[in-house]
């Protein structure tokens, strides 16, 4: 063999020698993201709602730092990937569940919750529990989306209420206060609560509301009583003056303690002193009653 051939077999010796070097390096960057997925698994409270996959993903990360000290890099190369996928896994799983029990808990506390909720998301720790992410997930994700339903349902009838107080000032609204009024009935109509909500409260927020208005006529609604409409700050601000209401609509009303929605009740104003005295006597000495009849008594104040 010549100097040249010799320097050339030396020269693919050395190459040969490099690329096996370069295979069998230390898996550096693969540790690092393994270590570093389990790390946010764990800050994602793996180890509660993903025990399963956290624990694989931590027995992984021993067996690559093992295989690292004996020198065996392709098995700490396979591990670390598998230590990553499994510590990802658990973060999706501890994320997903935490949303649904933040979501059911704060559906709690406004007493809106939907029966079946937590059932749904007992079934996705259970699934957590055999390491079963897509089936975790997607009863997790099931069971926030309920969740979030019950408080926009919250939302919605907090901004009926605050609509219905809004919608008695409407005289005094500017243009843009009516235009927000009509913006957050319309999102009440589409049953969007959180956006009706935060439109109404920002409505009031900027509403003078320093007075109420008195109103000289008024629609009965679903669970109204004399009582209830003559108590309404916009009405008489006082219940004890339902009578005014019932003598001033004695043609329709027949029985005082039954009126129905849809009705139209005339709001009794400029009263003297004398009829306010003898609407609150009536009501505080009225006495016993009952549904269907005119009572004695309400005849007697109504002169018949």
């Amino acid at each position: 063999m010549n100097f040249a051939s010799t320097l050339k077999a030396v020269g693919t010796t050395a190459l040969i020698a490099l690329f096996v070097i370069g295979c069998a390096s230390a898996p550096t960057q693969e540790m690092a993201d393994a270590r570093q997925a389990l790390q946010a698994a764990e800050s994602a409270d793996a180890p509660t709602h993903a025990p399963a996959n956290f624990k694989s993903a931590r027995e992984l990360l021993a067996e690559a730092e093992r295989a690292i000290s004996d020198g065996d890099y392709d098995a700490a190369r396979a591990d670390a990937i598998a230590t990553r996928k499994a510590a990802v896994a658990a973060r999706n799983i501890a994320l997903a569940i935490g949303a649904a029990e933040k979501a059911l808990d704060e559906a709690d506390a406004h007493g809106f919750q939907w029966r079946d909720s937590r059932k749904l998301l007992d079934k996705a720790r259970a699934a957590a529990e055999q390491g079963d992410e897509v089936t975790a997930i997607q009863l997790a994700n099931e069971a926030r989306a309920q969740g979030e339903l019950a408080q926009d349902q919250y939302y919605l009838e907090q901004a009926k209420a605050m609509l219905e107080e809004a919608g008695t000032y409407q005289p005094r609204m500017s243009a843009a206060e009516q235009a927000k009024y009509r913006d957050a009935m319309a999102a009440v109509r589409q049953g969007k609560g959180w956006r009706a909500h935060d439109l109404a409260k920002t409505l009031m927020s900027t509403l003078d509301t320093s007075e109420p208005l008195a109103v000289d006529s008024y629609e009965v609604v679903r669970g109204d009583s004399l009582w209830g409409i003559s108590g309404r700050a916009v009405i008489y601000n006082n219940p004890y003056y339902w009578p005014m209401i019932f003598k001033a609509n004695a043609a329709l009303i027949e029985d005082a303690d039954l009126i129905y929605p849809g009705q139209g009740l005339d709001i009794p104003r400029g009263y003297g002193g004398g009829e306010a005295d003898a609407a609150v006597n009536h009501a505080r000495t009225r006495g016993a009653w009952s549904l269907g009849t005119t009572e004695a008594s309400d005849r007697a104040y109504l002169g018949h």
